[in-house]
């Protein structure tokens, strides 16, 4: 299911969610990186050795959730936007989660938002806590959402009600906004590889991590065509920008 449609099922999640006893101690990383791509900036943003050293810079990341204190420097920068932070000591009933998001605009803190689980359903309102945007422009925001505790493993994204507009850029590597995917659909490109190849979306350099669900999801609104039913495109591992001078004179963590 994960490589047809890029959502996790139940088996992958049940290897890699902290244990019960951890989340009752606080907040922790949440790693949902599943496949074996070339990538390791989590690794190297990690300060306090929680996410292990790789033997191979294909494996998958494994932390020891003892070490992690849930900081989310991590999560801004992972370029594949695999990393989620959970605190479910943040109140009796509800438990905070951060979440990395690469939309504008960004939400304002204490606003209410629609939650939303990893297929994109609606499944419960929240309250955005805090956003931190970083002025590196290699850093991805962080907002982090009050919800309520049944939901910390399931939220994973957000929508800000009236927010998705035709004029939303859906995906930002390449410019390409809603009215345009729906357009096409219009005109009779039915499936996630056509839109694809005929515009672009999901070929710059995150590989469409951000944008693929989303256009499956206007798909099967389109065609009642679930996501599931539907077939993935091909993609390469995601790619990070770096600099120039990374190259010429290397940096910290060559």
């Amino acid at each position: 299911m994960l490589e047809k449609t890029g959502i996790a099922t139940e088996q992958d999640l049940a290897g890699i969610m902290p244990p019960k006893e951890r989340l009752a101690q606080g907040p922790v990383a949440v790693i949902e990186c599943f496949q074996r791509i070339p990538c390791n900036p989590c690794y190297t943003a990690c300060k306090r050795g929680a996410i292990q050293e790789f033997e191979d810079i294909n494996d998958r990341p494994v932390i020891d959730v003892d070490k992690c204190n849930g900081c989310g420097i991590c999560i801004s920068n992972c370029p594949g936007l695999s990393i989620f932070v959970i605190d479910e000591t943040y109140s009796d009933t509800e438990a905070l989660v951060k979440i990395p998001y690469e939309f504008l605009p960004l939400p304002e803190e204490g606003t209410f938002i629609t939650a939303l689980d990893r297929e994109g359903k609606a499944v419960c309102r929240a309250k955005v806590h805090k956003v931190l945007n970083s002025k590196a422009q290699d850093k991805t925001p962080v907002v982090s959402l009050i919800v309520p505790k049944e939901f910390s493993m399931v939220v994973r994204c957000f929508s800000i009600d009236d927010f998705y507009s035709d004029n939303t850029i859906i995906c930002r590597c390449e410019e390409i906004t809603l009215g345009q995917v729906r357009e096409l659909i219009r005109k009779g490109y039915r499936s996630l590889d056509e839109i694809k190849r005929i515009s672009r979306a999901g070929m710059g350099p995150c590989q469409g991590r951000t944008c693929r669900q989303l256009i499956m999801q206007e798909i099967a609104a389109a065609t009642g065509v679930k996501m599931g039913e539907q077939r993935m495109s091909t993609f390469r591992p995601p790619a990070k920008p770096i600099k120039l001078g990374a190259l010429l004179g290397g940096d910290d963590h060559e």
